[in-house]
């Protein structure tokens, strides 16, 4: 695969929330809102981003029966660097994300990329997969949140719109007058966006392909040495 393919699959072909469906407690918990999206997104991709490149640089140093736990040992190494980062710089971002920057060091995109692909891969590589990964991510975030704030609350990035102020709907998962958080717009809003993206890859993939590698979102990414061994027996 050659290296903009890298960089590009994570944005529509693997997006790692709309595709491989990773990270979707973030994706709905914290999408009412754009400006929450965006702190999500940055956060993210620099543990992403970070993490990747440390992994890969030290692949062949990690013992393979301790892998996962040095992988989790590095992403919260670099999750409390973002969270002080944060906590002392953008005070008001990270209060109401303070929880889910936490949770970074557990989520299945970094872990998962970690163990796919920046274990496995150079440094240049890992890091552009990261970056693309990244990419992907805040897509998902920022489309999410923009329906949901736009039409939950009439505002985009916290300013309102004057022709939505009166006609919002709050169940879409904005914050409304009582305070509350509808989780239920998440999850409707979620589901839109992921039949609109199946709609768009279906056009792209091959008719009555077979199940298998091919028709595997993550084929690209896959070390298919084990698949063909066994194949081959």
């Amino acid at each position: 695969m050659n290296r903009s393919s890298v960089l590009l699959k994570g944005i529509i072909k693997e997006n790692p929330v709309l595709v491989l469906l990773l990270g979707t407690c973030p994706t709905i918990a914290i999408t009412y809102n754009v400006m929450n999206a965006l702190g999500m997104a940055v956060s993210a991709a620099i543990v992403l981003i970070c993490s990747n490149i440390a992994i890969s640089l030290l692949r062949k140093l990690i013992p393979a029966n301790v892998r996962i736990p040095c992988y989790i040992v590095i992403i919260a190494g670099f999750v409390t660097i973002v969270q002080m980062l944060c906590e002392a710089y953008f005070p008001a971002i990270y209060k109401p994300l303070e929880l889910f920057i936490s949770l970074i060091v557990v989520n299945c995109i970094i872990l998962g990329r970690a163990e796919m692909y920046a274990s496995k891969n150079s440094v240049l590589d890992s890091f552009l997969d990261a970056v693309g990964m990244a990419i992907g991510f805040a897509v998902a975030l920022i489309a999410m949140a923009s329906i949901r704030e736009i039409f939950g609350s009439g505002s985009f990035l916290g300013f309102e719109i004057p022709i939505l102020k009166d006609y919002n709907i709050p169940i879409l998962g904005a914050v409304p007058p009582n305070g509350k958080v509808y989780g239920f717009g998440g999850f409707f809003v979620f589901a839109i966006l992921i039949a609109i993206v199946n709609k768009i890859m279906s056009k792209k993939k091959k008719p009555k392909a077979e199940f298998g590698c091919e028709g595997c979102p993550m084929a690209d990414s896959c070390n298919k040495t084990e698949c063909e061994k066994e194949e081959a027996e």
